[in-house]
């Protein structure tokens, strides 16, 4: 039975208290294309809409303008994609479909960026692992076959070659292993930990453990930590991790100031914050941003002659995102740089 004009009203009215609700996107236009409700979503991504606002003033995609238009003549529910450039590049899917007997038209649109961006790094990370993986392999085969072939009776050429080729083999084999640990990082990222695990300890056993290293490069490594331990909650064996590469990378990339600061502090809040401070050659500001993407690299060179696999920082990124924890960078060319790890307070309700 159909309904009469106030039940329609009423229908209608409750019908939009339901869309009000809902975090996406949601336009209602009539048979002329005017806009006769947008929800609180919808008015955050495009704006407020003034009364009887003709729906091409604010949606200026000739897509989907052609999609409504096919469905008010039509009836029939379509779905198309929308693509922002600006402020920011998003995507959206929208789908437009007719209210049944109202005269009205709905379009919903779902965020679809997060997934566009997933796919893009995917995308470039296989692009960039095989990138990575493909040099030194090339460089293995190139070997072997110069072994088997012009250096088959040439035993000086054959040691500096099967040296070359340890080199690289080794690059190969860093570079799997910390492919396997993001991937172990990402299956766990949604487990938070729940060890307890005393920082300035961590601090201590990592530089026991890097001082013979950072001794062949000139580089002294200084620690300061407070009297009483550090306790954060957290997983051991990855926050060694995490301080191993920070304390390794600044004796590397900061070698020329010979030297390394490593602190633990207390604040008041209760919050912990590590740091490692080196005196080298700093970083420009274009880069800190981008430093713990993967393959990111400030000098793709030094990088690699350091046996670096441009996985590192991502590394720690993951693990820091697992503990709630911050990575803070301060760097100032010619000033030396700062990694900072900021710990939050313990939630003691």
């Amino acid at each position: 039975m159909p309904l009469d004009a106030l039940e329609i009203s009423d229908a209608v009215r409750k019908g939009y208290a339901v869309l009000s609700a809902l975090d996406i996107p949601i336009i209602v236009i009539d048979g002329e294309m005017s806009v006769v409700y947008a929800n609180p979503a919808a008015v955050t991504q495009f704006g407020a809409f003034s009364e009887r606002a003709i729906l091409s003033g604010r949606i200026r995609s000739p897509q989907i303008l052609d999609v409504v238009a096919q469905v008010i003549g039509d009836g029939r529910t379509r779905t198309t994609e929308y693509a922002e450039r600006v402020p920011s590049e998003r995507w959206f899917e929208v789908r437009t479909a007719a209210v049944g007997g109202e005269g009205l038209y709905i379009l919903s649109f779902r965020d679809l960026t997060e997934a566009r961006r997933m796919d893009r790094m995917r995308t470039d990370f296989v692009a960039n692992a095989s990138h990575e993986m493909r040099t030194p392999l090339a460089s293995l085969v190139g070997f072997i076959e110069t072994i088997q072939g012009p250096a088959r009776n040439d035993l000086k050429a054959q040691e500096r070659f099967l040296g070359i080729m340890l080199d690289q083999a080794s690059r190969m084999s860093r570079l799997i292993d910390d492919l396997l640990s993001l991937s172990r990082l990402e299956m766990r990222a949604h487990v938070a930990p729940s060890g307890e695990v005393d920082v300035g300890a961590i601090c201590r056993h990592v530089i026991d453990a890097l001082t013979p290293m950072a001794g062949e490069l000139g580089v002294e490594i200084s620690l300061q930590v407070p009297d009483a331990p550090a306790i954060v909650t957290g997983d051991r064996d990855e926050l060694i991790q995490v301080m191993e590469n920070l304390i390794e990378n600044a004796c590397k990339y900061g070698q020329s100031g010979r030297k390394v600061d490593v602190a633990v502090k207390m604040e008041e809040g209760g919050a912990i914050v590590a740091t490692v401070r080196d005196y080298g050659p700093g970083i420009e500001r274009q880069h800190v941003p981008r430093l713990t993407e993967r393959f990111y690299r400030v000098d793709v060179d030094s990088s690699r002659a350091k046996k670096g696999t441009g996985l590192g920082l991502a590394i720690v990124k993951h693990i820091l995102t697992r503990h709630r924890a911050r990575l803070v960078v301060t760097s100032e060319p010619g000033q030396g740089s700062t990694f900072g790890v900021r710990f939050p307070a313990p939630n003691l309700g």
